[in-house]
Formats: C-alpha cells, sequence, structure tokens
C-alpha cells in the first residue's frame, strides 16, 4: 500500500491534534510528496522530545503504508532539540517540521514497535 503524501499526512496530524486538544503547529513545509516529517514535543517545563521516521527495517512486511515514528530525543533541552533540528535541515533540505506544545508530552504519532 502506497503512503499518504508528507503534505497530506501534516495537515491530517495537525487538524487531529487540534480535535484532541492538542495545540500544534506545521513549522516548516518540506517537499510535498514524499518529505522526511520531524515533530518536536515542547513540554513546556524546560524539556523537549524529537520524533523523527522510522527506519524501515522496524515495519513488518505486511506494513499498511501508516507512517512510523521513533524518539530521537526524550525529555531533552529545547536547545539541544534546536541543534538536532538544524543538523537534519542540512541533511535533508526538504523535510517537515511539526511543532507541538504540550505539558503531558503528547503527539498523537504511531510509533514503530522496536525490535
Amino acid at each position: 500500500m502506497a503512503r499518504l503524501r508528507s503534505d497530506f499526512w501534516v495537515a491530517a496530524h495537525l487538524r487531529r491534534c487540534a480535535v484532541e486538544g492538542v495545540s500544534a503547529v506545521q513549522r516548516r513545509r518540506g517537499a510535498p510528496e514524499a518529505g522526511a516529517i520531524f515533530v518536536k514535543v515542547d513540554r513546556l517545563d524546560g524539556r523537549a522530545d524529537l520524533y523523527g521516521p522510522a527506519p524501515q527495517a522496524l515495519f513488518d512486511a505486511d506494513d499498511d503504508g501508516t507512517r512510523r515514528f521513533e524518539a530521537l530525543m526524550r525529555e531533552a533541552l529545547p536547545p539541544d532539540v534546536e541543534a538536532r533540528i538544524a543538523k537534519e535541515v542540512r541533511f535533508d533540505p526538504d523535510l517537515w517540521i511539526v511543532e507541538i506544545d504540550d505539558r503531558e508530552g503528547r503527539h498523537l504519532l504511531d510509533l514503530a514497535a522496536e525490535r
């Protein structure tokens, strides 16, 4: 099954967050069809998390096309998360960034099961 375009996925995720009462914004627009998506979660207490695309190796062979993410940084200092985002942008200027502000750290992402 084909994966949903990045621009559609981001729009749908922002809407889902709004419905669930989670404050989320698109911070950077990437390539519409297949840009990688990174999600920063600011916990509003001096900690932040960063999620990025999960490696294909973590997906089952019968994957349903759902975008899956993995935690790249958890409860890190926001400047450290920003430095990692800047590094990712230098590597791939076509990526998307979604930023979520949530004290509970909610992100509503589908996380890949680590093996």
